[in-house]
């Protein structure tokens, strides 16, 4: 059955979050640089992100970028335990980050931090145990059977796969439902048990060890859009030590940024993970069952954007 999604444009002031601010908001670091080729243009990202993280008030955000692929890492060392939640806009191979930095990160996770692992992120570090550990399931650059198995939900429960082949597909960028798995979570509790995300890669095909991993939401993986026909983990939470970890698969561009949907999980995340509680109210603009709704003002920050987002089509389950 194939249903129309409406793009519905929505203005910034309707999608801010009401909500009791902290006496001083809650510092926050997104550290962005690198990606394999053209995949992610995380200079487009990173400002959308940082637009919608400082509009809810609870979080004073500044970036770091980690040096080009063959750029100089020797003062590299990020302030990570000054913040209470880094969020990841970055995807490099193993060798990227030196060993003390990769040892910082580590200790401040441990020791509570909170971090937030967007999109291509979960590409990044195949074979840096502790990263696949705080991230659950991840894709490309070379995971294969070692980094774990394939992880999904079957008939309402995670569900692993330990058959052999490489992590990580997509199909077409198009809209797609999203299924919450659990309502009582912070991030979720009070959405739309079905909403509409829209156009972004779903990823599929993730693997990794799925430790203290609980999955929050999930698409179906749709096999006429190259997909797996099964219910992908689109949204989870972890921890690592004392560490809260928010992991969403969903954002690949200025588009799928601009869904409410991922502005609204975003900061809802950021702020469990900085926390372990969310304080924003889900706003009225929130997409349904079959509607997509997008933010006008952040698809606009990409110079490629014109007059808006067209219908499109989506196979809902």
């Amino acid at each position: 059955m194939q249903r129309t999604v409406i793009a519905i444009a929505v203005a910034a002031s309707c999608v801010a979050a009401l909500t009791t601010r902290a006496a001083a908001p809650l510092p926050v670091m997104i550290l962005d640089g690198e990606s394999a080729g053209t995949y992610h243009d995380w200079q487009r990202v990173t400002p959308v992100l940082r637009k919608m993280l400082d509009e809810t008030g609870l979080f004073a955000t500044t970036v770091v970028s980690a040096p080009p692929a063959k750029g100089d890492f020797s003062a590299f060392m990020p302030d990570f335990a000054t913040h209470r939640a880094v969020v990841l806009n970055y995807d490099a191979p193993d060798d990227r980050w030196p060993a003390a930095v990769k040892a910082s990160f580590e200790q401040y996770v441990r020791n509570g931090g909170g971090v937030v692992v967007v999109h291509g992120a979960d590409n990044a570090f195949p074979g840096w145990q502790a990263y696949n550990e705080m991230i659950g399931v991840g894709g490309w650059r070379g995971r294969r059977e070692q980094a774990g198995p394939y992880w999904f939900v079957k008939e309402g429960k995670l569900t692993s796969d330990a058959s052999a082949g490489p992590a990580g597909s997509h199909g077409r960028r198009v809209p797609f439902q999203v299924a919450v798995r659990e309502r009582s979570h912070p991030i979720t509790k009070g959405l739309p048990a079905v909403w509409m995300h829209q156009g972004d890669e779903l990823y599929a095909r993730l693997r990794g060890p799925g430790r203290n991993m609980t999955v929050l939401a999930t698409a179906f993986s749709d096999p006429q859009n190259n997909g797996t026909g099964r219910d992908e983990p689109v949204l989870m939470v972890l921890s690592y030590g004392k560490g809260r970890i928010f992991h969403t698969t969903m954002g690949h561009d200025v588009n799928a940024l601009s869904s409410v949907d991922f502005v609204v999980t975003l900061q809802r995340g950021t702020e469990w993970a900085a926390t372990g509680q969310v304080t924003q109210k889900v706003p009225a603009s929130f997409p349904t069952a079959t509607t997509v709704a997008y933010r006008a003002d952040l698809a606009a920050m990409d110079p490629n954007y014109s007059s808006g987002l067209d219908s499109l089509t989506a196979r809902p389950r």
